[in-house]
C-alpha cells in the first residue's frame, strides 16, 4: 500500500494539518517539528500527491504550451525556453502536439482547460479563433504567434518574418543570384504564408520575378522531394530559400542525390536557425528569430496577464537576424 499524509502524521506524532503545512511551506511550524515531519517523510518515502494538491488548491500553478510538431527541432527549442522561465516563475509545464492536424488542436486545448491551467501559450496558428476566445472567457490567459488582436486575457507575439526573408533575398542578391526558388510550407499556417509573401514582396522590390514556388510540408521529406524537383528545372535556380531549417536539409539532401554541389552550384538557405543548422554538413545560411527567448516571453506573457490589475493583453516584438552558414555562396557562372 502507497504511504499516505496520515501515515506520516502519525510517524512524527503530528496533525495531518501539520504535515501539510511543512510539505507546502505554509503556516507557523516550530523548526523541531519541522525536523521530526521530513525526517518521518524521508524515512517512510512518502512522496505527495501534486494532483491532489491542485485540486485542493485555488492558486492554479500550471502553464500549458501547445505546438504543431515535436520532431521539428525549432519547437523543442521554443518549449525548453517556456519551460524554464516557467519554473523559474513558479509554475509547472504540460506541452501538447497538434502535429498540424486542426481536430487534435482542439484536443489539446480542451485538455488545457480541463487541466485548469492559469494560461496557455499557443505556437501554432492551427488553432481557430474560437478556441482562443473560449479560453480567454474562461479567463484563462493566452500568448500566440500573430493569431488576433490582444484584448484582455490575450497577448500577441509578433515575429519579424518579413526582416528576416527580405535579409536572405538582398544577401542572395548581393552575391549574383537573380534566380531564386522558395520550398514553401502549409499555406493555412499564417506564419508560412507571411514567410512567402515576403519572399514575393522581396524579390519585386528587386526587380526580380519571384518563383518558382515550390510545395513542401515543413518536413525533412518535403524538402528533399522539392530538392529532387529543382534539381530537374530549366533553367535552373542558382539559389534556393527553403522555409524552415528542416526542409532546407531535405533539399540539399536532395540535390546532393541528383549529383550537385550545394553551395558550388547551388546555394540552400533555411528559416528559425535550429541546432540542425549548426550541425548540417554544410552548415546552413539561416534565419536566426531566437528560439528560447520566443518560449521565455510566451511564458512572461501569460504570468504578466493574470497578475496585472486588469489583464489587458500586449503585443511583444522578436527580432530576425541573418545568420552565416557554408550552404550559400556566390551565384556560379
Amino acid at each position: 500500500m502507497s504511504i499516505t499524509i496520515h501515515d506520516v502524521a502519525k510517524a512524527a506524532d503530528v496533525s495531518t494539518a501539520t504535515v501539510s503545512n511543512v510539505l507546502n511551506k505554509t503556516g507557523r511550524v516550530g523548526t523541531k517539528t519541522r525536523r521530526l515531519v521530513l525526517s518521518a517523510v524521508r524515512r517512510l518515502g512518502y512522496v505527495p500527491d501534486v494532483h491532489a494538491r491542485r485540486l485542493a488548491s485555488r492558486d492554479r500553478r500550471t502553464l500549458g504550451i501547445i505546438v504543431s510538431d515535436i520532431e521539428n527541432p525549432f519547437f523543442p527549442e521554443v518549449i525548453k525556453g517556456f519551460e524554464t522561465r516557467a519554473r523559474h516563475l513558479g509554475y509547472d509545464a504540460i506541452v501538447s502536439d497538434t502535429n498540424y492536424d486542426p481536430r487534435r488542436t482542439q484536443e489539446a486545448a480542451e485538455r488545457m482547460m480541463e487541466h485548469k491551467v492559469r494560461g496557455v501559450a499557443i505556437m501554432t496558428s492551427e488553432i481557430s479563433f474560437r478556441l482562443v476566445h473560449e479560453l480567454a472567457r474562461r479567463k484563462i490567459a493566452v500568448s500566440f504567434l500573430d493569431l488576433a488582436p490582444v484584448r484582455g486575457y490575450m497577448s500577441n507575439l509578433r515575429i519579424d518574418y518579413a526582416s528576416g526573408v527580405e535579409q536572405i533575398v538582398q544577401y542572395l542578391h548581393q552575391n549574383g543570384h537573380r534566380r531564386i526558388a522558395f520550398v514553401a510550407g502549409r499555406p493555412s499556417l499564417k506564419s508560412n504564408a507571411a514567410r512567402l509573401e515576403a519572399y514575393e514582396r522581396s524579390m519585386r522590390n528587386l526587380g526580380l520575378e519571384p518563383g518558382p514556388v515550390i510545395p513542401g510540408d515543413l518536413r525533412f521529406e518535403g524538402g528533399r522531394e522539392a530538392g529532387r524537383a529543382i534539381a530537374k528545372f530549366s533553367p535552373r535556380p542558382t539559389a534556393v530559400m527553403a522555409i524552415n531549417d528542416l526542409t532546407a536539409i531535405g533539399v540539399i539532401k536532395g540535390l546532393l542525390n541528383a549529383g550537385f554541389r550545394v553551395p558550388q552550384d547551388i546555394s540552400v538557405t533555411g528559416f528559425d536557425n535550429t541546432r540542425l543548422a549548426e550541425y548540417s554538413n554544410p552548415s546552413l545560411t539561416t534565419v536566426d528569430i531566437y528560439r528560447e527567448l520566443l518560449g521565455r516571453i510566451a511564458a512572461d506573457a501569460l504570468h504578466e496577464l493574470f497578475s496585472s490589475a486588469n489583464s489587458q493583453g500586449k503585443e511583444y516584438h522578436i527580432g530576425a537576424k541573418l545568420i552565416l552558414g557554408d550552404s550559400s555562396g556566390p551565384a556560379p557562372q
